[in-house]
């Protein structure tokens, strides 16, 4: 990537805003865009941020632009589309966002992007599929958050539980960013010890481990009854994968991506542990499965297949 290290962001929501605001606190990059369909807001939270400058001690270029200026960017972020309501599954969302995400889609191919795409719309796995279809760029390119604030979610509550920092906990969500995501249990480590051995080991409770899985589950539900929206952690995820990229850090994060036989699926997105770089995702990480793990994956495709099948038909895809 050049030296400019220039990020667009489509859609200045609440998701958007809290990203861009946690790159105005880490830097990391030098330019940022805001795109809104509503112009005005657009150019009000890019004079907000703007006006806190001088108390942050990174200098960062903040405007609010158009689809051109996609041109030349390095990452295009995208936030755009409708939010998910208190009570509705983030797969209800699907039809509406489809057809914006084609649309914003073919805009930013329109303007010669050559870069890489991260989507956080919901149902994002879905989203993100429709971006790479309509897009026709290198699968490596288009990245969706997918699974990564569900696995952030999970360190966290292992750590409060386990009395361990959460930087020496190793778990991740598999599959659909939604209600069929799983944890994979032998494939969680504490330290260099596997979770089963700490469980072992400190007679924890397996109930009280399954509880924590099932508060991540639900953790969205919980904060959209609460506060009517979930931005703070999702934010923080962005800027965690738009500096991974930035710094071509190898960081292994679980993000939405392309699957090509992995896990035994093909032709979906999915969330699945990756090496993310300079070029976007490295290499995907797959994990041993047991018959029981395995068993979810599939379930989890085969929800996301069956409306990436009506998804194709409704767009032409």
């Amino acid at each position: 990537m050049k030296e400019n290290r220039k990020v667009v962001l489509i859609g200045t929501g609440m998701v958007g805003m809290s990203m861009a605001y946690s790159l105005l606190n880490t830097g990391g990059i030098d330019e940022l865009v805001l795109m809104d369909l509503d112009e005005e807001k657009a150019k009000g939270e890019a004079m907000d941020l703007n006006h806190g400058i001088p108390y942050s001690s990174h200098k960062i270029k903040v405007k609010a632009g158009t689809y051109q200026d996609c041109r030349d960017s390095d990452i295009v972020v995208i936030c755009a589309g409708a939010n998910q309501k208190e009570g509705q599954t983030r797969l209800e969302l699907t039809q509406i966002n489809t057809r914006i995400m084609k649309d914003i889609a073919l805009k930013i191919k329109g303007s010669g992007f050559q870069g890489i795409i991260i989507v956080a719309s919901n149902p994002v796995d879905i989203l993100s599929y429709v971006v790479y279809r309509v897009m026709g760029i290198d699968k490596s390119r288009v990245i969706g958050t997918g699974t990564l604030l569900d696995t952030a979610r999970m360190r966290y509550l292992l750590s409060e539980y386990l009395d361990v920092s959460s930087d020496d906990i190793e778990a991740y969500i598999l599959g659909e960013h939604g209600d069929s995501s799983f944890i994979s249990w032998m494939n969680t480590y504490v330290g260099c010890k596997t979770l089963m051995e700490y469980v072992d080991e400190k007679k924890l409770d397996m109930h009280d481990l399954n509880d924590i899985y099932n508060d991540v589950k639900n953790a969205a539900y919980e904060i959209i009854e609460r506060k009517k929206a979930t931005y703070y952690g999702i934010g923080l995820s962005l800027n965690k994968l738009i500096l991974s990229i930035f710094d071509d850090s190898n960081k292994i994060l679980c993000v939405s991506a392309y699957l090509d036989h992995e896990y035994k699926h093909k032709d979906i997105y999915m969330g699945v542990p990756c090496i993310i770089g300079r070029d976007g995702i490295k290499e995907i990480i797959e994990l041993p499965l047991n018959g029981v793990d395995q068993s979810k994956f599939d379930e989890s495709y085969e929800i996301l297949r069956k409306i990436k099948r009506d998804v194709k038909k409704d767009l032409g895809l």
